[in-house]
């Protein structure tokens, strides 16, 4: 294979044992898993194009969530996710006779028949995010699966997969662009076990919490990227504080336009991106706009995903976490847009005096200065601060280490 000399010892074994897989092998599945810093992306790209398959072709990329597909964009690698590869989105309603509605809308996922004939290869990348379920319905098209993902992570929140604990492979060595890398140095000191040091190690800083005064609290936040914290408690006391330290009137319980928010409940029937790849999902961060609060616990926005330049308009939300600490809604509840832009609730009497021009899903979302790990998961940002609170977790081996890597360019903990 030309052009090994600019692999790693562990990416060269791993390219020659990908190769004969793919090849002369009739195993559906490859594992591959590396650590932070081991070139994972670099390596699959490299093999990719060595067999002579077109990325975004005959070889597509797939990742468990829009932010995860996003951070392969941004590396050049064109992605989707798996969602948009493999399922279509079916809406189904009942009609009477005369072709009224009877029954209320429902979205569902159907798994596609078949997918592009030309595809020989698909990439799963985070695989450790992804449910039995769906990686089953990914292996029933019998396309060659090369599954990807870091065994030092945390595992998903609901469930787990175990396809991270039988590797075929697991690149270890450092390469050699990365060996400097004070990021990746921590997270392999976090992976090992080892202790962390108080001091800073050129993009690194490590702080005593004691010691910080409120005018560097207030320097690293407002700097900040993302603030990754551990506990919901300690999530929602920052986003109140870093409110306050971008001047937002304590009264102000609504988000301003311009606050960062995240999505907190799967919504799949609202797409982000004209092509319908990414989706207004758990975890996605975006920027509120024109936040107009309405009846019955309702409010209106526009919202703009961090990785899109798309803005979806008019999404009704549930005010009730922003005005009372508490949702008003269940999951699946329904918000009627009015004809004169008032946005009710479906049993609001209201619904009698004014004709009703769409029903849509309420939305949820937060504060998201600062954000659990869990939810930062599957993210990178140039610069991250993490309050460490990882010795509230069993895995907090994991959790730290997790943190850790989702800064690219610079990284404080605070501990």
């Amino acid at each position: 294979m030309d052009g090994l000399a600019v692999l790693t010892a562990d990416q060269k074994e791993a390219a020659a044992l990908i190769e004969e897989w793919f090849l002369h092998l009739n195993t559906q599945i490859f594992v591959l898993c590396g650590y932070a810093g081991t070139g994972k992306t670099f390596l699959v790209d490299y093999v990719v194009r060595s067999l002579g398959l077109v990325p975004g072709e005959s070889a597509v990329f797939v990742a468990p969530t829009g932010k995860a597909a996003s951070v392969l964009i941004r590396q050049g690698v064109p992605a989707g996710t798996v969602h948009s590869l493999i399922y279509t989105r079916e809406e189904d309603i009942e009609v009477d006779e005369n072709g009224e509605v009877v029954s209320e809308r429902f979205l569902r996922f159907v798994r596609k028949d078949k997918i592009d004939s030309s595809i020989r290869l698909i990439v799963l990348d985070e695989t450790s995010m992804v449910s039995d379920d769906v990686l089953r319905d990914l292996l029933s098209f019998g396309v060659k699966c090369l599954c990807c993902g870091d065994p030092a992570q945390l595992p998903p929140v609901k469930g787990s997969n175990s396809l991270l604990t039988m590797p075929v492979v697991t690149l270890k060595e450092i390469v050699r662009q990365e060996k400097y890398n004070p990021i990746v140095r921590l997270a392999e000191t976090v992976r090992r076990g080892g202790q962390l040091q108080y001091g800073r190690d050129g993009c690194v800083a490590v702080l005593p919490r004691r010691s910080l005064t409120r005018e560097a609290r207030a320097a690293l936040f407002l700097e900040a990227d993302q603030i990754v914290v551990g506990t919901n408690r300690t999530r929602n006391a920052v986003n109140r504080e870093v409110r306050t330290l971008c001047g937002i009137p304590e009264e102000a319980l609504l988000p301003c336009d311009g606050e960062k928010l995240v999505c907190t409940l799967n919504d799949w029937s609202k797409t982000l991106d004209e092509k319908g790849e990414f989706h207004l999902v758990n975890g996605i961060i975006g920027t509120a706009h024109n936040v107009r609060e309405q009846e019955d616990g309702l409010g209106l926005l526009d919202f703009t995903p961090d990785f899109l330049p798309d803005t979806l308009e008019d999404l009704p939300f549930d005010a009730g976490v922003f005005l009372t600490g508490r949702y008003f809604y269940g999951y699946g509840d329904k918000a009627y847009l009015l004809s004169n832009g008032i946005v009710v609730h479906e049993d609001s009497p209201a619904l009698r005096r004014f004709k009703v021009r769409r029903e849509d899903a309420i939305c949820r979302f937060e504060f998201a200065y600062a954000v659990t790990c869990h939810k930062a998961q599957g993210s990178e940002y140039d610069n991250v601060v993490v309050l460490d609170e990882s010795a509230y977790f069993e895995d907090g081996r994991e959790w730290l280490y997790t943190a850790v890597t989702r800064a690219k360019k610079q990284l404080t903990i605070i501990r």
